[in-house]
């Protein structure tokens, strides 16, 4: 959509927001068993709707019975959230979701991968590009998840054109329509606070909120130290289409890496739509009920979308003692990301890691840019 090639990024001609469409076909399949899928998807969309129920009586407020024992309590919730997450995925489509372990090195003095195993304090660290994988980590770890805070959004203003550039892999169309705009500055972050599953599963495609006055921010370290449980950190602060690999946030602020802890890096992949299966990324919230329009969407599909996992072996992750952060920093980032210089190594280091065992590229263009993005999107539908 050319009106919206101001936010497209200068440097890879990625458009890393717009929800991915599949290509125009003349199908009269596809129209055919639209009554039956629609049905389909509200028999599912029930049954998630009801599984969802169940995760709240249960997690949320039985298992507060075993609050005074916190290893039970671990235990249980534990238990209950990978049955409940796992039925969940099953009923939406993903019977199973292919995971990875890969590892950079090549050749005789490789390691094997490593399989994970992520402990209390540990942290994980991924792109984000929809619910499905939020479901997959409450599944595989249980974790904690942690949403990063700011004082104030960015103002959206008018898209100011970016210098011309020498290079456009992107799209040309002569008109002018597609200049790019300019990658918003970076808005710093204030802190960190813990959200839950559901509350996560509800900010997906938004932007992080503002802080009001009940957040408590804290930074990531003394969240790190309380919790009984790994976290898992978004740096990208929102989701994407999976184009492309957002500006990362400075999530980890001026440490090279947080002592007594393993950093795990991992990377999710959706393939790309087509006639009969809707992308499973989710870049802009579809309506004031969001995400369950597009869980109704993912429900609706005959043939489930694929998603896969990438796991960087233990061997290889950034917090291990044989680590050489010059060795994967050893290319300069690209425009709009080389600004975080070494006071944020370990957030660079994750980026350049994600990227690679994603095999994505990474974009200039970050959460505050996609809040311009947003603004501008809803103003054009009104």
């Amino acid at each position: 959509m050319e009106k919206y090639s101001a936010y497209r990024d200068p440097g890879t001609g990625i458009q890393p927001f717009l929800t991915p469409v599949p290509p125009l076909s003349s199908s009269s399949l596809g129209k055919l068993i639209v009554p039956f899928a629609y049905a389909l998807g509200a028999l599912r969309l029930v049954l998630v709707l009801a599984f969802t129920l169940i995760h709240v009586l249960l997690v949320d407020g039985l298992c507060l019975l075993f609050w005074p024992i916190p290893p039970l309590h671990r235990l249980v919730t534990g238990i209950l959230t990978a049955l409940t997450t796992r039925a969940i995925l099953f009923i939406c489509g993903f019977f199973w979701i292919p995971v990875e372990v890969v590892t950079r090195q090549r050749g005789r003095g490789a390691k094997p991968p490593t399989a994970w195993r992520p402990r209390a304090g540990d942290i994980i660290v991924s792109n984000w590009v929809s619910w499905v994988e939020l479901l997959w980590l409450a599944f595989r770890f249980d974790p904690i998840f942690v949403c990063p805070v700011a004082h104030a959004l960015p103002v959206p203003s008018t898209p100011k054109v970016a210098s011309p550039i020498a290079h456009t892999p992107g799209r040309r169309t002569g008109t002018g329509s597609a200049a790019a705009r300019e990658a918003a500055p970076r808005v710093p972050l204030t802190g960190f606070r813990t959200a839950s599953l559901l509350e996560m599963v509800g900010l997906t495609g938004t932007v992080l909120p503002a802080a009001t006055a009940n957040d408590k921010a804290r930074s990531l370290e003394d969240i790190r130290k309380m919790t009984d449980r790994p976290l898992v950190v978004f740096p990208e602060c929102t989701t994407s289409n999976g184009r492309g690999l957002l500006r990362f946030a400075d999530v980890f602020g001026r440490a090279s890496a947080p002592k007594g802890c393993s950093v795990f890096v991992m990377c999710v992949r959706c393939d790309p739509p087509t006639t009969f299966t809707p992308t499973p990324t989710l870049s802009i919230p579809l309506s004031t009920l969001s995400p369950l329009a597009h869980v109704f969407k993912l429900c609706a599909t005959l043939i489930p979308p694929a998603v896969s996992i990438r796991l960087l072996s233990t061997a290889e992750l950034p917090s291990t003692g044989t680590f050489i952060a010059s060795e994967v920093l050893g290319a300069p980032a690209p425009a709009g990301t080389s600004a975080l210089g070494t006071d944020a190594q370990l957030t660079e280091v994750c980026a350049t890691l994600i990227a690679q065992i994603g095999k994505m590229k990474r974009v200039g263009l970050g959460w505050e840019d996609k809040v311009a993005f947003l603004d501008f999107y809803h103003s054009k539908r009104r």
